[in-house]
């Protein structure tokens, strides 16, 4: 397809869907006066900026960051860190943190995302078996989808048991097609698990979710959620990390997990990311308004061209991820192709299938990004297997979607 001709298809794309921007540009106005009122609340200043060593004692701007996220998302407390590897290992000290020997975890929402099958311990035959939570004699359990799409809310009840300690909820469909989760929803599964049982912790796993809608699942119940700083909350600046908030208890138990007994929120020097972690909170709800603009506007450009696309394009937006089922693998690597082309970064290399730990099938990955693995940044990727879909996220920038959407035109059609 000519440049041209595609680029025309973008725009008739763009006009359909310009009225669907200003809901996203309220939910966007919405969330930076909440973030702003929590940095004035906090009272910070450039002393929170400073960095220490070492232990990290005493540190202004560490306990102040841990304030502000915990005043977003409306709870009693939160750790926010760099030493968090990536989303996987926060949610990680938050299942080990808090769940003990005899417990039991239900997953909500169908099977959760694939790098967590090892740390619940799925495959006894894997090499990792012994540092699962199953192990160590967590049982586990997870209640089907219907129709591999939607919660089966009915069903939840048949599924708790006596010693039910944690129900986990991920917010985002991971590499599945199951509906990602409203607030309503995440709201609606909370009251029925805690009709059941109020000592239920109700975790969440908020990645790809933050500042979508306006409510987040801690303001509708939520014990406890987690996310990767290099997703929504670290607005495309924060190099890596994590966070998660909740119940000071909680909380407390999580950073445990992290550290020590003994130190939990009280330690580790922040190598001098305060700053940038607050700054990049700042800017996270304008951020993620770009991509997510970037998302409805690629639902509409591949529904206008036949494509199969999940959520459609003037659906309610509850994560930043775009599903575009190709049926086919050649077509799916196309895709990849031309987006790493029209990256800033590295777009001379060309993406190929290849496996990546903790996943069980080979994958394709596009997306030159300014920090490592960045998917608030635009990338695409997906498991190579049927129906061959890629899950597009991120975008600094909507013009840069919008550009990369054209180039992607030109090599698909």
């Amino acid at each position: 397809m000519e440049e041209q001709k595609a680029r025309q298809i973008v725009n008739e794309a763009q006009a359909q869907v310009n009225h669907l921007f200003q809901k996203i540009d309220e939910i966007a106005e919405y969330n930076q006066m909440k973030v702003l009122k929590a940095f004035q609340k906090n009272k910070i200043g450039e002393e929170h900026f400073y960095t220490v060593t070492g232990y990290g004692h005493d540190d202004l701007g560490r306990e102040a960051l841990d304030n502000v996220f915990a005043d977003v998302f409306n709870t009693d407390a939160a750790i926010v860190r760099p030493h968090f590897v990536s989303g996987t290992h926060t949610i990680a000290c938050a299942l080990f943190g808090v769940l003990r020997p005899g417990d039991a975890l239900l997953s909500i929402a169908g099977a959760p995302y694939d790098t967590l099958d090892e740390i619940i311990g799925k495959n006894e035959n894997c090499e990792y078996y012994n540092c699962s939570l199953k192990s160590m004699g967590v049982e586990y359990d997870e209640v089907p989808l219907l129709n591999d799409m939607d919660v089966d809310f009915n069903s939840i009840p048949k599924y708790i048991k006596p010693n039910t300690k944690m129900v986990t909820i991920q917010r985002s469909r991971g590499y599945s097609l199951r509906n990602s989760l409203t607030i309503d929803d995440i709201e609606k599964i909370i009251k029925i698990v805690k009709d059941i049982n109020p000592n239920i912790v109700c975790f969440v796993d908020n990645c790809y979710g933050e500042f979508t809608q306006k409510d987040e699942p801690t303001d509708v119940g939520a014990d406890l959620i987690a996310g990767s700083l290099i997703k929504n909350p670290g607005g495309g600046i924060v190099e890596a990390g994590g966070y998660l908030a909740g119940r000071k208890d909680l909380i407390e138990m999580c950073a445990r997990r992290l550290t020590a007994p003994g130190i939990g929120t009280e330690g580790g020097a922040m190598f001098n990311q305060t700053r940038v972690m607050l700054q990049g909170f700042f800017m996270a709800p304008s951020v993620v308004s770009y991509a997510v603009k970037g998302a409805v506007l690629a639902a509409k450009v591949f529904e206008n061209t036949g494509f199969k696309t999940h959520p459609l394009s003037d659906a309610v937006r509850c994560d930043l991820i775009q599903t575009i089922k190709f049926e086919e693998q050649k077509a799916q690597e196309a895709f990849c192709r031309a987006l790493q082309k029209y990256s800033p970064v590295e777009s001379y290399l060309t993406p190929i299938p290849d496996g990546v730990p903790g996943y069980e099938d080979k994958l394709i990955m596009a997306g030159g990004s300014f920090i490592e693995g960045s998917t608030i940044e635009l990338s695409a990727d997906g498991p190579c297997r049927p129906p061959y879909a890629v899950y597009m996220q991120g975008g600094l920038s909507y013009f840069h979607v919008k550009l990369a959407l054209v180039g992607i035109l030109e090599e698909l059609l």
